[in-house]
C-alpha cells in the first residue's frame, strides 16, 4: 500500500536513489553486514525523515536488514515525489507527497504509526508527539526510537521532564559524526544551495545576518563569508556570542540588524525570530529564509498582516509590498530553505548521519528493555562510524601505544 503523487515517476527517483547509493559508501557497508545479520527481522519500522533520495536509500538499507519499513516525510515541502514513487514502487509502505497540505501531512504521519511499529525513526518529534497523543494503545509496541535533529531532542528532552515520554529515545543529533558535520557542513552547503538556486542572485558584496550560531548558523556564517559576504550574527547566548565575534563576525541584535540585511538565513530552532518589528525597518529586496526546523521563526501572520499586497515573485519566492512600497521577499514559504528550495545536505554528509541512525536502531533492537527517556548515541558507534567515514577517505590516523595510554590514565 502506498500513497504517492504519481508512480509514473519512480524511474526519475529511481536514478536519484542510486546516484546518492555511490557516494554514501558507510551505508553501503552497512547494507551488506545487515543483508547477512537481519537485526530488524520481524520489526515494524515508522519513519519520518525528509523523503529524498538519501532517506529512501536509508529505507532501504533498513528493509534489507529486515525491517518491514512504513515511511513518510517530515515536511510538506521537502518531498520529491519522483523520489517516494520509486520507494513505494520498490516494495516499501510510503506515504507522501510533495506540498501536502496540513491535514494530508497528519494523515500520512498517521498511516505510518497505524502500523503499530517496534522503532520510531523521527525528525523533529511529529511521530513520537502523535504517538503520545493520538496512538497511545500502540506504545508498548515500541521498543524505542531515534531523534535525527535538535528541535526534535528540545521536544523530547521537555517530554522527558515532564514525566510524560513512555519509551527511549536515542539521541542522534548529539553524536559527534551527526551534529558536527551534518549541522555544521551539511546545513552550511545546502543552505545556500537552496537560495542561489532560488534567486540566482550573488552573494558576495551583501550583507547576510544570520540568527543563530550553533553549529547549523557557524555553518551557515562560514560559507557566506566564504562567499564574500558580510555577515552579521545575531544571538541570545553569550558564550555563542564571543564565538562568532572571535570568529571575525559582527554581533548585532536582530533590532539592529534589521535595517542592515540583504538576506536574512534564521537558524535557532526557535519562534518569532523576525516580527513585525523587524519587517518594518528592513531594505526594500531584502530576502528572508528559514533553516530551522519548523516554519516559525519567520512571521508570516505578521508579513501577511502588513502587506498591502503580495504576489509569486519567482517560483518558491513570495513577495510582499509594504505600505511604503518596499518589497520584502519569502522563500519557501518560511520552511526549511535546503529542502523546500533544494536536495538538502550533500550524499557524503548524510552517509554519516545515517549510518548513526541505523546503528542506533541496530542497538535499540539488541536492547528491547531500556528505560523510558532521551539516551545518548553509544560511543562505540560514533567511533565506529568515524573510522569507517575515514576508511572510506583512504585517511589513516595514528594509534596511542601501550605507554602513551598508561601515561593517559586509558
Amino acid at each position: 500500500m502506498y500513497e504517492v503523487r504519481d508512480i509514473s515517476l519512480a524511474p526519475s527517483g529511481e536514478r536519484k536513489i542510486k546516484w546518492v547509493e555511490r557516494n554514501m559508501p558507510i551505508l553501503g557497508r552497512i547494507a551488506e553486514e545487515f543483508r547477512q545479520t537481519r537485526p530488524f527481522e520481524g520489526l515494524r519500522v515508522a519513519l519520518s525523515v525528509h523523503m529524498e533520495a538519501k532517506t529512501a536509500w536509508l529505507c532501504r538499507v533498513m528493509a534489507m536488514g529486515g525491517a518491514e519499513m512504513h515511511v513518510t516525510g517530515c515536511n510538506p515541502l521537502s518531498t520529491q515525489d519522483d523520489v517516494a514513487a520509486a520507494v513505494a514502487a520498490g516494495g516499501i509502505d510510503v506515504h507522501a507527497w510533495h506540498g501536502a497540505t496540513e491535514e494530508e501531512y497528519t494523515s500520512h504521519l498517521c498511516a505510518v504509526l497505524e502500523s503499530r511499529p517496534n522503532i520510531i525513526i523521527d525528525d523533529g518529534g511529529d511521530l513520537v508527539h502523535l504517538m503520545h497523543t493520538k496512538y497511545t494503545d500502540y506504545i508498548p509496541d515500541v521498543i524505542g526510537g531515534c531523534e535525527e535533529t535538535t528541535t526534535g531532542i528540545h521536544r523530547l528532552k521537555a517530554m522527558a521532564a515532564r514525566g510524560e515520554l513512555r519509551f527511549p529515545m536515542v539521541m542522534v543529533n548529539e553524536a559527534d559524526c551527526k551534529h558536527l558535520f551534518d549541522n555544521r557542513y551539511g546545513t552550511g552547503q545546502s543552505v545556500w544551495d537552496g537560495i542561489n538556486r532560488t534567486t540566482n542572485l550573488i552573494v558576495a558584496g551583501k550583507c547576510v545576518v544570520v540568527a543563530g550560531y550553533g553549529w547549523c548558523g557557524k555553518g551557515v556564517s562560514m560559507r557566506a563569508k566564504g562567499m564574500g559576504a558580510k555577515v552579521i550574527v545575531t544571538e541570545v547566548d553569550p558564550v555563542k556570542a564571543i564565538e562568532a565575534v572571535m570568529d571575525g563576525f559582527v554581533v548585532m541584535s536582530m533590532d539592529e540588524a534589521a535595517a542592515l540585511g540583504d538576506i536574512f538565513v534564521c537558524v535557532t530552532g526557535c519562534c518569532d525570530i523576525l516580527t513585525a518589528r523587524h519587517f518594518e525597518k528592513m531594505r526594500d529586496g531584502a530576502i528572508m529564509c528559514n533553516a530551522g526546523h519548523f516554519n516559525v521563526e519567520i512571521s508570516l501572520d505578521d508579513l501577511a498582516a502588513m502587506a498591502a499586497e503580495r504576489y509569486e515573485a519567482r517560483s518558491n519566492i513570495e513577495g510582499f509590498v509594504m505600505p511604503d512600497g518596499r518589497s520584502l521577499f519569502v522563500l519557501a514559504e518560511g520552511r526549511l530553505v535546503n529542502l523546500a528550495s533544494g536536495d538538502g545536505h550533500p550524499a557524503e554528509i548524510m552517509d554519516m548521519s545515517f549510518a548513526i541512525q541505523a546503528r542506533s536502531a541496530e542497538f535499540l533492537s539488541k536492547n528491547r528493555h531500556l528505560e523510558p527517556g532521551v539516551i545518548p548515541v553509544p560511543r562505540e558507534i560514533d567511533r565506529a562510524v568515524a573510522f569507517t567515514k575515514l576508511e572510506t577517505l583512504g585517511v589513516s590516523i595514528d594509534t596511542l601505544t601501550d605507554g602513551q595510554r598508561e601515561y593517559l590514565g586509558i
